[in-house]
């Protein structure tokens, strides 16, 4: 039962009727010129269903109409904060497009929803106004007055008995203008829903999100990762060393290292919270030297060799570079400790090498780390691959190497 008058409690009931009713009006505007609506016959009722059409056509071909009865779909049409209801469907209105029309496929859809309209509008107009009409006869055929109403359904005689009846037009009415709104929700989804051009668009959108998800990511774990593990390693040095000088150098790297995670980790919160606030600029190959000194203040023993100008390499190229060479002498600290290191940067008129080496403590075969399966091993790979590159990691010759080629065009 409480299913059976649940459309009188929703909002979105009365907000689909006044939307129908709205469809209506310039049909009631063209029949107040022509034919008039003093009385008028089945003939000049067709005639106000046929005379708007040739005009919304040419209102369809105006690209921004589109938008506007999107908007009106939206609002009016589905379940949202407006009508305070969960339908449990989710964001239905979100299949409904606000963009205009940006084709002629579009433009004929459009018109075809605004026929729908006027035509769907008239039809609960007419209901409406015949329901309500059969209600006030039977309120005067209860009270024994003259019937100041029209219907096409007669009331005949007068009696109180007519009193139980008067409640069954306007619930019943309810109920047609229920399921004509079902049905123009419907059709919105059909004739306003987003182009194949639209949904491409969408798509090619969200893609694009879930690739900075994913860059955020890489950015995430391999700056943090790279300050964790050198905090830990420094103070493990540190602890083992007992000695106040080393202390504080480890100490000074630590807090530059752990600087450094912090502003990658609030240019990353800015861009998740989309603030206005410029985000941060992302490091470069041409700070490398922080990275090495980063490594070597740990302990390592870290030989570097750069060969080429480094502040001809690309934006895109340098940014992810840097990342990569982060999470190579990452992966030698967390996994080989303070071994020596060796790396090689080489830049040429067409393409970028870089080439990290470390000796592989005893045992070093067996572990995961050979098979690179790890995360950070993964991304250097999805760094390289995204840029056009090609990235080589795992044992060779008693040595652990990650060989990296980025293209520079």
């Amino acid at each position: 039962m409480s299913r059976l008058f649940a459309p009188l409690t929703r909002a979105v009931t009365y907000t689909r009727w006044l939307h129908l009713l709205v469809g209506a009006i310039i049909a009631l505007v063209c029949g107040s010129v022509y034919p008039g609506l003093t009385r008028p016959g089945y003939g000049q009722w067709a005639l106000m269903l046929l005379i708007p059409v040739p005009l919304l056509m040419a209102a369809a071909v105006i690209p921004v109409v589109r938008r506007a009865e999107g908007l009106q779909a939206r609002l009016m049409l589905f379940p949202g904060a407006h009508a305070r209801v969960e339908d449990g469907s989710g964001p239905r209105e979100a299949g409904v497009s606000v963009a205009p029309s940006a084709s002629w496929h579009d433009r004929g859809r459009t018109a075809v929803w605004l026929v729908l309209r006027l035509w769907a509008g008239c039809a609960v107009a007419f209901v409406t106004g015949q329901f309500m009409a059969l209600a006030l006869e039977l309120v005067d055929a209860t009270s024994g007055g003259p019937a100041e109403a029209e219907s096409l359904i007669p009331v005949p005689g007068h009696g109180w008995a007519y009193a139980l009846l008067v409640p069954v037009p306007p619930l019943v009415l309810v109920g047609v203008v229920a399921l004509a709104g079902r049905l123009m929700a419907s059709a919105a989804l059909g004739l306003l829903g987003p182009s194949a051009a639209e949904r491409l668009a969408a798509l090619e959108e969200r893609t694009e999100q879930l690739l900075e998800r994913n860059r955020i990511a890489r950015e995430l774990h391999d700056s943090i990762g790279h300050a964790l593990t050198v905090a830990v390693v420094q103070a493990g040095a540190a602890r083992a060393a007992a000695d106040p000088a080393f202390t504080d150098r480890a100490l000074d790297a630590i807090e530059e290292t752990g600087r450094a995670a912090l502003e990658d980790l609030e240019r990353v919160l800015l861009v998740l919270r989309e603030s206005e606030q410029p985000a941060s600029r992302r490091p470069t190959l041409t700070e490398a030297d922080r990275l090495l000194d980063s490594a070597r203040a740990s302990g390592a023993e870290v030989d570097a060799e750069v060969l080429g100008a480094l502040d001809t390499v690309p934006g895109p190229v340098s940014r992810e570079g840097y990342r990569i060479l982060q999470e190579a002498l990452t992966n030698v600290l967390r996994h080989s400790g303070t071994v020596p290191i060796r790396v090689a940067v080489t830049v040429d008129d067409a393409r970028l090498w870089l080439d990290v080496r470390n000796p592989l403590p005893v045992g070093a075969q067996v572990n995961g780390r050979s098979s690179g399966t790890g995360s950070g091993l993964r991304g250097i790979r999805e760094r390289a691959a995204l840029l056009g590159g090609r990235a080589r990691t795992g044992p060779e010759e008693g040595q652990w190497r990650v060989h990296v080629e980025l293209p520079l065009g």
